[in-house]
């Protein structure tokens, strides 16, 4: 589901710059000649003809549009540093207690997308990856089909209301009153879809080999796409164009859905295990916003500094 922070960040700024089109298409229209009553037909013409292009060779050192293009960097900049991490309070608070309660060390180098957890489990070395991409990414297919399900529950919920007066003298009640009022935020921020992320997941062992978890993360649940085993490490992390290309030429396992279920059981207990669990799958969608707020941030300071210079 496409964020709403992303989505509400993009109205303002969509409507701010066709008002200021706008305006400066009003104040660049030129304005209707007066005619000149006092000139002679002579002047008229014998009036020399210049051509409708400028010959010269001079520009301007700043251009107009800069001076706007500063602005509104500089307004945008005001507004995310004031409001920007203090929307994502409880997910900063989500993302502190379970790193330090957990033994994952952080590899997090601003203007860089990917964000990378290590850990040891006894011998074995635990990694696992994912990246802003995939907030930024979010198809309009996703967020189409986000919105037909929620009507289709809208829809569902409106027959069951309905058919909850049929009795006489009886009292309908919407599904929210059975639950208690202080109960009910709780609830409703426990149902709220996340987004799809992309994680992978490596396990590597000192004796040599190390398998590749694809996964997708959502609603506090990995989804092992595929389980892939490679002979040499460096082959399942393929951090150069020329070990990703050996990697996909080398058979990569069946796809995980297609396995035995208790197969499948056993290789998500496998994960639970080495601490890629419920928690962490909760964690991940937070984090991914909270870094995808600071590099916007980042974005807009470079982005600022550049045009000012």
């Amino acid at each position: 589901m496409m964020s709403l922070r992303m989505l509400a960040r993009s109205v303002p700024r969509t409507f701010s710059r066709s008002i200021a089109s706008t305006s400066r298409a009003a104040a660049l229209r030129p304005l209707a000649p007066k005619p000149a009553l006092f000139q002679s037909s002579w002047k008229q013409a014998t009036k020399p003809f210049y051509p409708a292009f400028s010959t010269s060779s001079t520009l301007k050192e700043t251009a107009e549009g800069d001076v706007e293009l500063i602005a509104k960097l500089e307004d945008e900049l005001k507004h995310e540093k004031a409001s920007g991490l203090d929307d994502l309070d409880s997910s900063v608070q989500n993302i502190q207690y379970v790193l330090q309660n957990n033994a994952w060390e952080v590899k997090d180098i601003p203007g860089e997308q990917e964000v990378i957890l290590t850990r040891k489990f006894g011998k074995e070395d635990i990694r696992v990856t994912f990246t802003v991409a995939d907030l930024q990414n979010l198809s309009e297919q996703e967020d189409f089909g986000d919105s037909a399900l929620g009507d289709e529950m809208d829809f569902e919920s409106h027959q069951a209301i309905n058919q909850g007066r049929g009795a006489p003298g009886s009292v309908s009640q919407h599904p929210e009153d059975q639950v208690a009022p202080a109960d009910r935020d709780l609830e409703d921020r426990d149902m709220e879809p996340s987004f799809p992320a992309r994680v992978n997941v490596t396990v590597e062992k000192p004796s040599g080999g190390s398998l590749l978890i694809q996964t997708i993360v959502q609603d506090g649940l990995f989804q092992i796409e595929e389980v892939s085993y490679f002979n040499k490490p460096d082959l399942a992390q393929a951090q150069t164009a020329e070990k990703d290309w050996i990697r996909q030429s080398m058979y990569a396992g069946p796809p995980f859905e297609n396995l035995d279920e208790d197969l499948q059981t056993l290789l998500e207990r496998y994960l639970e295990e080495r601490g890629v669990n419920t928690e962490l799958a909760n964690m991940i969608p937070d984090y991914i916003q909270v870094k995808e707020q600071k590099e916007y941030v980042r974005w807009l300071e470079s982005v600022k500094n550049f045009v000012s210079v």
